[in-house]
């Protein structure tokens, strides 16, 4: 892709500050900085969301997540914690369509990153719950 912000990054073409590259990703810092940590790790290969992964990619991808995780966590003892987030699509608040997952540190309650989930389950019984759970598990394919 040529107009790919993070394919750029990975080429070299626009600056970063990486924490972690091999053949397979680029893990760099956020220039938001959410969180001050907050690191991208993104694949080398361009797909711009989850939907696009094959088993190989997401095995290079996913994999290498509990290693970076870890020296975040190692780089500050006043972190407690750290969301995984990957957005997927514009109404799930992806900006960039290059495929990339966010490791966010968190130091506190107050520390500036929060996420809500709507809690719906009064509205589903237990048939309800089987109904969508049939229709996923009938579109997995191997």
């Amino acid at each position: 892709m040529t107009d790919c912000i993070f394919c750029k990054i990975i080429a070299g073409e626009i600056p970063s500050v990486t924490v972690y590259e091999d053949d397979k990703v680029k893990a760099f810092l956020d220039i938001s900085q959410a969180t001050t940590g907050h690191t991208l790790v993104v694949p080398k290969k361009h797909v711009s969301d989850l939907f696009e992964y094959d088993e190989q990619l997401a095995s290079d991808v996913f994999s290498r997540l509990p290693k970076i995780a870890r020296a975040i966590k190692a780089s500050d003892p006043t972190i407690k914690g750290l969301n995984i987030v990957n957005n997927n699509g514009e109404v799930a608040y992806q900006t960039v369509f290059h495929s990339h997952i966010h490791l966010l540190p968190r130091y506190s309650n107050e520390d500036g990153f929060g996420m809500t989930f709507t809690d719906n389950s009064a509205d589903y019984t237990p048939e309800k719950l089987q109904v969508v759970a049939n229709k996923i598990t009938e579109q997995i394919k191997d």
